[in-house]
């Protein structure tokens, strides 16, 4: 059973030409542990598809299921196995990087001492830990999407989503944030991104072309299963 599946899914849209088709008859499979990117020019959908996958818009028709549940009929929400990752972050007087942690995690339940420990621990995951009483308005692209990857992890997801990952992050840093994608991907967390340009492919077990609203590529994985392929592995594999 893949963890994350489209079925024929379509979505109508509202442009500036008006109504029309922003996905028609997608058809997706996400298997546990595997990297997989959807690109495309901007507007052309993958934002749409994104929210799809994590619940936070519904199809107008298809379905999509998580972990073998249909998500409309059993209501899976974000926190609940799917981490989305949001880049754009509160900026109150004063709010530095472990209060947004902090909020995300006290708003979903989390007592005081669980919540500190979670997101101390999401912010080391994510090389951040040293960053953790920085102001926001201190952070730069690179750490601004790490942040964002950090507030997901903490709610320990099975599922990561993440919008462009590489936009706004200045060129030297892009590698490193693709790297610590594909390492969440080989701890066995599955990951689906989106890009707009190749250079963010890097790293990926899979990458899908979206475009006049139909994805194209190959919709499932080669392999019945997906097992994660760590950093050694790959190297060996690479010879």
């Amino acid at each position: 059973m893949s963890l994350l599946e489209f079925e024929h899914v379509c979505k109508r849209g509202t442009g500036g030409g008006g109504p029309g088709w922003v996905l028609q008859r997608v058809s997706l499979e996400l298997e546990r542990g595997e990297y997989v990117v959807v690109w495309g020019a901007r507007g052309c959908g993958r934002s749409t598809l994104l929210r799809i996958a994590a619940g936070i818009e519904s199809p107008d028709s298809g379905a999509v299921r998580f972990e073998g549940h249909d998500m409309r009929a059993a209501g899976v929400e974000l926190g609940e196995g799917i981490g989305y990752c949001l880049k754009r972050l509160g900026s109150g007087e004063g709010r530095n990087v472990l209060d947004q942690m902090l909020m995300g995690l006290l708003a979903r339940g989390t007592p005081q001492p669980g919540a500190r420990s979670l997101a101390l621990a999401a912010l080391e995951r994510c090389e951040l830990l040293g960053r953790s009483r920085a102001p926001l308005a201190d952070l730069d692209g690179a750490e601004r999407v790490r942040l964002a990857v950090a507030r997901a992890l903490a709610s320990a997801p099975r599922l990561l989503i993440i919008d462009e990952p590489a936009n706004g992050v200045e060129l030297i840093e892009r590698d490193g944030i693709l790297l610590l994608l594909r390492s969440l991907a080989d701890e066995g967390i599955t990951v689906l991104a989106s890009a707009s340009e190749p250079t963010s492919l890097s790293g990926a077990d899979r990458t899908l072309a979206l475009s006049d609203g139909e994805l194209r590529g190959e919709p499932s994985a080669p392999l019945a299963t997906v097992l994660p392929l760590h950093a050694t592995a790959r190297r060996l594999a690479a010879g």
